[in-house]
């Protein structure tokens, strides 16, 4: 009878975190297969899923250090690296100030890596800089969730409810690209007689799957989710005994979004008022519809308020906080939800706690044995700490991110990162970023090591390791261990991931994000655990986070609509709110319930939250908040001199700067390289045939790519994909004008112009 050897794990790439299953191979290198039995992917994986291990390859990851000498990337010791790695750091922060040294961290950091490499800015640096290239990402969404609900957290709800609500409302995401294995989530909604309404300025391959689909211009979400309120208002389809119950602010809201009527909405967007009036109708004639954001409306420099505006059209139609109903945000990277939570944000330490609140300062500085007042205060967001290179930051530690690549004015990025006095780049591949660095370190990723990553639904997962790592690899953990050493702090940083994770749970602990009912064990018995998860040991009676557990208060389960019926034309009444139910009452359908039944001990264990606000959302009073929105333009509108607008996005067949994936052939195969996607009348216009190189110039610098014309993208628009270096490097143009809150740059909107530059040679 054969062995089996497969170890189960979780991809490394999108915040759906598949679940799959990795097998060493006698040859050398490993495989990865199908894991049928994780309820997110049932074992379905896309082209980047079903090819990760390619990237663990000899020749194609980093196998040694490597240090520059002679102007050149040579292999060196690891005692050597880390020695002038700590030594050009500490000398920085003794000639300029601890705030002269910086950290950069990735949204595909394990917890783990996360928690420890704010820690270590923090105490063994004393630094304030830190950021990561999360904040491209979530940031605006997290800003405006937090705002209205107390709290961030992607779904409030696990996917599986997708497919039985009556409408979701699917705002800037191509997820049959980004996302593949999600789709069939939305395939099954309409298939149970729900309805999709997909908003994009192209027609994707999601929209094509789309009951209605809304072109709006870029840059003019904000404009269109406020007209749809306004129609909801005029219409009188609010719920104004769950606005008068559950929420705050709506007076003024309702003021601002009458100042938005449907011909001025057209007018802005370019979508006609009788589609404007045919998604309210889809939307409001179920009991139970869902709002789902991306990075269209997100990446704009007022992604607040336009996710804060499909925010309010939920609140006043009583879709948020109730069964199958909700505003949701669709986080991308890997661990984009984890990488936000536990202290590599420039204004957060760990639990999602706010780094200027003194109660928090004390709670962690606590668990680090440091004085509350030793841990700098908020320093620059990602963009802004990126600017500041070679100027106030004087050296950078970079750890999981590429943003000469993915960085918006990124050729400006570049030449910062040029200028700095030392870089240090920890990273399984020799980035672009990379490439630049005074010393690289080659690191473990994935199936080299053991850690926890967040999905998008707030299901805290165990990837766990299956193979050794390469003889001259070593993990991120060790990494910062042997450098906050060499720095003056011997104690303080593991190197096991599971020891550190014990930490992050106590110093998350009572905070919005509470991890501290989750443990290693518990993840690897019930395929994950969705945070909050207090520790009831420790919170029986005082609940957990900002006015109590979000769905429900102390050591109880949140209600659970697990056996509700789909809410739709005919169906029955939307369920009422009733009784918190207690671990052992958790329904059965629920795929946590029996393991936590059966593990149930005195006092109970808490199972976790797959369901948030049911019972009050994470406000002081419990009721969420409106939050008056006007529209407003984008900061660089289309002009003579460029009269184009220009968005960005991905391809299925490549992941983020591709520094991993432009690594795999078959995905190469799929995906070679950039494009310029052109409406036939523009390319008409400027004479441009299929495949001929155009030049795409903005304000910040010129892209050349071979052009592809498509009637699925507005006359008016242009659109590059992100993922590659060199001449056709989409965000060499994108703007990085931020959103006052979130600072956020805006990726999505920018002024362009195209010009045929003739056959190639």
């Amino acid at each position: 009878m054969e062995t089996d050897t497969s170890t189960p794990t979780h991809c490394p790439y999108c915040a759906l975190q598949c679940g799959m299953n990795i097998t060493p191979l006698p040859e050398g290198g490993v495989e990865v297969s199908e894991r049928a039995d994780f309820p997110v992917n049932r074992g379905a994986l896309c082209g980047k899923g079903r090819t990760a291990a390619q990237v663990l390859a000899p020749g194609v990851r980093l196998s040694s250090p490597l240090v520059r000498s002679g102007g050149r990337l040579v292999e060196a010791g690891w005692a050597e690296a880390l020695d002038r790695i700590a030594e050009r750091l500490g000398r920085t922060r003794q000639e300029y100030g601890a705030d002269a040294t910086g950290v950069f961290g990735g949204g595909g950091l394990t917890n783990e890596k996360a928690y420890a490499l704010g820690k270590f800015a923090r105490v063994a640096l004393g630094t304030s800089q830190i950021d990561y290239n999360g904040r491209f990402c979530m940031s605006s969404a997290a800003a405006a969730g937090t705002k209205a609900f107390g709290l961030d957290r992607g779904l409030p709800f696990p996917l599986q409810d997708i497919p039985r609500t009556g409408c979701v409302i699917l705002v800037g995401s191509n997820l049959a690209e980004t996302m593949p294995p999600s789709l069939r989530f939305f395939t099954e909604l309409r298939e149970n007689g729900g309805t999709l309404i997909v908003v994009d300025p192209r027609r994707t391959r999601t929209a094509e799957q789309a009951d209605l689909h809304l072109a709006p211009r870029p840059g003019t979400d904000l404009a269109l989710a406020l007209g749809l309120l306004h129609l909801v208002v005029a219409e009188g389809r609010t719920d104004e005994e769950y606005i008068r119950e559950r929420t705050t602010g709506w007076e003024e809201a309702r003021a601002a979004v009458m100042a938005h009527w449907p011909e001025q909405v057209e007018r802005i967007t370019g979508v006609p008022v009788p589609r404007l009036r045919e998604a309210v109708r889809l939307f409001c004639e179920p009991e139970a519809a869902m709002v789902l954001t991306a990075r269209g409306p997100e990446q704009q420099s007022k992604g607040t308020d336009t996710v804060g505006a499909w925010i309010n059209l939920c609140l006043a139609t009583g879709r948020a906080g109730r069964p199958l109903s909700g505003y949701g945000c669709l986080t991308g990277q890997g661990n984009g939800q984890g990488g936000r939570e536990h202290g590599q944000k420039a204004d957060q330490l760990p639990g999602y706690r706010k780094l200027d609140d003194p109660e928090a300062r004390r709670h962690v500085a606590a668990v680090w044995g440091v004085d509350p007042d030793s841990l700098p205060g908020p320093g620059r967001s990602a963009y802004e700490l990126l600017d500041a290179l070679g100027t106030d930051v004087r050296a950078l530690l970079l750890m999981g991110s590429n943003p000469v690549v993915s960085a918006p004015r990124a050729a400006h990025v570049e030449e910062r990162l040029r200028s700095l006095d030392f870089l240090a780049v920890a990273d399984v591949v020799l980035s672009e970023t990379a490439e630049l660095a005074d010393v690289v370190l080659p690191v473990t990723q994935w199936a080299e090591e053991t850690g926890t990553t967040t999905s998008l639904e707030g299901r805290v997962l165990l990837r766990r390791r299956a193979i050794a790592p390469p003889p001259g690899v070593r993990s991120d953990l060790y990494v910062l261990r042997e450098l906050a050493a060499r720095l003056g702090v011997e104690k303080g940083f593991p190197a096991d991931p599971e020891e550190v994770f014990e930490e992050l749970r106590r110093a998350s602990a009572g905070g919005p994000a509470d991890y501290s009912g989750i443990t290693y064990r518990r993840l690897a018995e019930e395929d994950g655990v969705f945070w909050p998860c207090p520790d009831t040991d420790r919170s029986r009676g005082t609940g957990s986070g900002p006015g109590g557990s979000p769905g429900g208060t102390g050591p109880a389960a949140p209600r659970d609509a697990e056996a509700a019926p789909r809410p739709g034309a005919g169906s029955a009444p939307r369920p009422a709110a009733g009784a918190t139910e207690t671990p052992g009452t958790m329904t059965a359908a629920h795929p946590q319930a029996d393991a936590v039944t059966r593990s149930a001990a005195k006092p109970p264990v808490h199972p976790g939250t797959p369901r948030l606000f049911l019972d009050r959302f994470a406000t002081p009073d419990g009721r969420a908040r409106f939050v008056a929105v006007t529209h407003r333009p984008t900061a660089e509108e289309p002009d003579a001199e460029y009269p184009l607008l220009l968005t960005t996005g991905r391809v299925v067949s490549q992941y983020q700067s591709g520094a991993q994936t432009r690594r795999v052939a078959e995905l190469n195969a799929a995906a070679p390289g950039p494009f310029v996607e052109l409406h036939p009348r523009l390319a008409a216009r400027i004479g441009a045939a299929e495949g001929d190189p155009v030049s795409v110039v903005s304000r910040r610098g010129r892209a050349v790519a071979p052009a592809r014309i498509t009637p699925a993208i507005r006359p008016d628009t242009v659109f590059m994909p992100f993922h590659w270096p060199g001449e056709g490097r989409a965000n060499t143009l994108t703007n990085p004008a931020l959103d006052p809150t979130s600072r956020m740059p805006e990726f999505k909107s920018c002024a362009v112009r195209v010009e045929v530059v003739g056959p190639r040679p």
